[in-house]
């Protein structure tokens, strides 16, 4: 078995990693429908998520801590092996990720490192070390509820829009509105950016910190600043590497889009994602803005809306958990007769 330092450095460099696939699929939502309005290039609108997700790491950690000791209980395990739960779940995690961001599928990043952490776990000690209460009230809780604030979000703010545009835009040329929804996305946008760093960059920030702690290296659970600073880097690296081919499923693929339903989508799905991150709720950031875009489209018109794609996406979303949860529990095997 080797030392509790060195798991705690594989865990480091697999959280990391996670954290980089991360950025490539989850964190390209944000950005995806300003992009696909042409409000921005692509290169801004990298750069501006990557600002803003990094601040949106430093301002609260509620969902890291229930990611890092809110899923397994770490009195019921030797130190050695709640460690090898932690990187057989990032494994699980990581295996997923990678898959679906190769085939362009935005999943819930945040739900397979949830999952593959659920089935290390159970491997590990059987399913009363979970932390089952937590899981309800928190996280499934947030699978089921996510989809749907998301979609009612996207639509009020999409009716508030439309009703903005009735009054003050109904005598003016259709471009000008249009410019002027360009310009205000750049904000929604920069604020779907925070709130995506608020919930899912802390996904990796609340794995390092509860294996900092559980191996003796820092006194409490306090995330350091230079975790939130590593991982909010990594996750800007792997959108800016990766994201492209998400960003093409959320913002042509999903819906035609045009600015004011990017808008509509960015600010209902920001404000959604704030909120629950507030609340330490680990939400899907992609089902919420996903579900946010069908949401700003469905009460104008249901052609505008590419059904083969969405079930796709919701295809996806269900086995994340299931697939990830087996990925986690056979990597645990793997690991336990490894060391």
């Amino acid at each position: 078995m080797l030392s509790a330092f060195a798991l705690v450095v594989v865990i480091v460099i697999l959280a990391l990693l996670y954290d980089f696939l991360n950025g490539a699929n989850d964190s390209a939502n944000a950005i995806a429908t300003v992009i696909a309005t042409k409000a921005l290039t692509p290169l801004k609108a990298l750069a501006l998520a990557s600002t803003f997700n990094l601040a949106g790491a430093f301002v609260v950690t509620a969902v890291a801590e229930t990611i890092g000791k809110g899923i397994v209980s770490m009195t019921d395990l030797p130190t050695e092996m709640f460690l090898l739960v932690l990187i057989g779940g990032l494994v699980g995690a990581i295996l997923w990720t990678f898959i679906c961001t190769s085939l362009g599928i935005p999943i819930s990043v945040t739900h397979s490192l949830v999952g593959g952490i659920l089935g290390a776990g159970i491997v590990a000690g059987g399913f009363e070390i979970i932390m089952w209460a937590v899981l309800t009230n928190k996280v499934f809780l947030a699978i089921a509820l996510g989809p749907f604030v998301g979609f009612v979000a996207g639509a009020l703010i999409f009716i508030i829009t439309s009703w903005v545009l009735y009054i003050f835009f109904k005598k003016k040329p259709a471009p000008t509105a249009e410019r002027v929804f360009r310009k205000l996305q750049v904000i929604s946008s920069s604020f779907m950016a925070f709130s995506h760093g608020m919930n899912d960059t802390q996904n990796a920030m609340g794995v390092i910190t509860v294996a900092l702690l559980i191996g003796g290296f820092i006194p409490s659970f306090d995330v350091p600043w230079w975790v939130k600073l590593m991982c909010g880097s990594v996750m800007a690296l792997g959108t800016f590497l990766l994201g492209w081919r998400v960003i093409k499923t959320v913002g042509w693929r999903l819906a035609k889009l045009e600015p004011k339903h990017g808008f509509s989508a960015e600010t209902g799905a920001g404000i959604a994602i704030v909120g629950v991150s507030i609340a330490g709720m680990p939400v899907s950031t992609t089902h919420v803005l996903a579900s946010a875009v069908i949401g700003g489209t469905f009460f104008q018109s249901l052609r505008r809306i590419r059904w083969s794609e969405v079930g796709k996406m919701f295809t996806a979303w269900v086995i994340t958990i299931p697939l990830s949860a087996i990925f986690g529990g056979m990597a645990y095997m793997v690991l336990q007769f490894g060391f």
